[in-house]
């Protein structure tokens, strides 16, 4: 198997409440990561607007809009692009995760995991399901931020047969090195490719410091982000993969008749 691509995510620092500028900056991003030939392209998490609680239902509106204008890039550019908008349907608003194949709205995913220490659960809503969707570049399974602390989430995407997870976050300081460590343990225990999208910069009481990463199945770092705007762009080796698979036999070893269901 002789199958390479080349992945990117997207750092910058969100302008809370101001989707014309986000919008600008990450259809500025694409494009740079496009002429380094990245096929899949990951922002961050809430891009449009950052957690401007406030106006969320007024951002929320505004999520087909900036759908419509990175589907339209998608398509330009021949690539995958995953990021996450908020969602209002039903009367409710979620944090969604949207995955955009060449201009196709392939699928979405509704952040699962609520983080109730900044009271997230107070303005968005919680999806009930997970995602692994195949698209042009490989299966992908879809987490959000917070979610990086739930392993049977990325197990369970592992088993289903995702290759990369994409995850878009806003994960501040001083958190930093649970966010590495987490990561790259995500990768490791599952042995896939993790392309993880974090913001940077100040945003009210919040210092978010970017770091975002690009994980070999092996936990290797590829591609490390400062705390500036950026372009993290690595190459992912399907072959290393599936090299690093057989020689550690982690999914033939399970034992999931001792684990039973979790409770």
């Amino acid at each position: 198997m002789d199958k390479r691509l080349c992945a990117a995510a997207v750092q910058f620092n969100i302008a809370l409440g101001d989707v014309d500028r986000n919008l600008s900056k990450a259809v500025a991003g694409i494009e740079r990561a496009a002429k380094q030939n990245v096929q899949l392209a990951v922002l961050p998490e809430m891009w449009s607007a950052g957690y401007d609680y406030k106006r969320l239902s007024k951002h929320a509106e505004e999520t087909p809009r900036v759908l419509d204008a990175i589907s339209a890039r998608s398509a330009q550019l021949g690539m995958v692009v995953v990021g996450s908008l908020p969602e209002k349907a039903d009367g409710l608003i979620y944090n969604t995760a949207y995955v955009i194949d060449r201009g196709e709205l392939l699928d979405r995913y509704r952040k699962l995991h609520m983080f109730s220490t900044m009271g997230e659960d107070r303005f968005l809503s919680p999806g009930d399901r997970t995602l692994v969707v195949s698209t042009s570049v490989g299966r992908l399974g879809v987490a959000i931020c917070y979610d990086l602390r739930f392993p049977e989430l990325f197990r369970k995407m592992a088993l289903e047969g995702a290759e990369i997870i994409c995850l878009p976050a806003e994960w501040p300081r001083p958190r930093q090195e649970h966010w590495r460590t987490l990561l790259r343990a995500r990768a490791m225990e599952n042995q896939l490719f993790v392309v993880a999208a974090n913001c940077c910069g100040i945003q009210g009481k919040l210092d978010f410091f970017g770091m975002s990463l690009l994980l070999s199945a092996r936990g290797e770092v590829l591609a490390e982000g400062g705390d500036t705007d950026a372009e993290l762009v690595a190459t992912l080796d399907y072959q290393e993969m599936l090299d690093y698979r057989a020689q550690i036999h982690c999914y033939d070893d399970r034992r999931p008749e001792v684990y039973g269901k979790l409770p």
